[in-house]
């Protein structure tokens, strides 16, 4: 299965009133295996960038200037993301931008040129109601470290939401099977087996062990004057 990690950063909060992408990060999963296939742009978005948005990332019009704009690339990504299911931490957020973007060009929505969406913020108010949801709170949860996100950038949040992505659907960790769901609802919770005709291999110590074993007792007995609990043992 081919995954896309995607995350944009903006001009503003509106694609309706004119916002543009100005950065785009791409991380590639296949079989849930980062491939280090990424794609990364930085876009001239041919207007002023809200002083909100410039806090979040940073990026200045200064910077876009010489950057290509989305038109430039856009055969590329479309061909990038073909068939895909996108990752996305809040969906609608970035599907907004990416859909204006090329609807300019003519082009249809971006669900049209891949096979599903899956929502990492959904997601993850499912499996923790109530809680903080945000990139950074689930870095923290999951152990992925973002100690190098001091300002939002498109890859190194595609590149931290692939991690987190993964620890989120990673499945059971534990071995210790759940023996009252493989027996059904009506099992209870006193799950009993008889174990009287199981037997356990014991293992006989070999003369190298045993010399071993009395070498250590023999220190031990130096050690606490003939104290030794493991002599006392042996006597009883």
């Amino acid at each position: 299965m081919r995954q896309i990690v995607l995350d944009t950063e903006t001009t503003g909060l509106s694609p309706h009133n004119g916002d543009r992408i100005i950065e785009i990060g791409c991380v590639e999963l296949v079989n849930r295996q980062l491939t280090h296939n990424n794609r990364h742009y930085y876009l001239n978005p041919d207007r002023d960038i809200d002083e909100g948005a410039l806090r979040v990332h940073g990026i200045t019009r200064e910077f876009l200037a010489d950057k290509p704009r989305f038109a430039d690339i856009a055969a590329e990504l479309a061909d990038y993301l073909q068939g895909a299911e996108l990752i996305i931490h809040n969906a609608p957020f970035d599907l907004g931008f990416l859909d204006a973007e090329f609807g300019r060009l003519g082009l249809g929505p971006t669900r049209a040129l891949v096979r599903g969406v899956i929502d990492t913020l959904v997601l993850a108010k499912e499996m923790w109601p109530g809680k903080r949801n945000g990139l950074d709170a689930l870095c923290d949860r999951l152990g992925v470290d973002n100690s190098g996100r001091q300002l939002h950038g498109a890859l190194l949040d595609a590149e931290l939401l692939a991690d987190v992505y993964i620890y989120m659907t990673r499945g059971q960790e534990s071995l210790v099977i759940d023996l009252g769901a493989s027996l059904g609802e009506g099992a209870g919770d006193d799950v009993r087996r008889d174990l009287s005709s199981l037997e356990l291999p014991v293992l006989a110590p070999d003369a190298d062990e045993l010399a071993a074993h009395e070498a250590l007792l023999a220190a031990l007995d130096q050690e606490t004057k003939g104290r030794t609990v493991w002599r006392r043992v042996g006597a009883v």
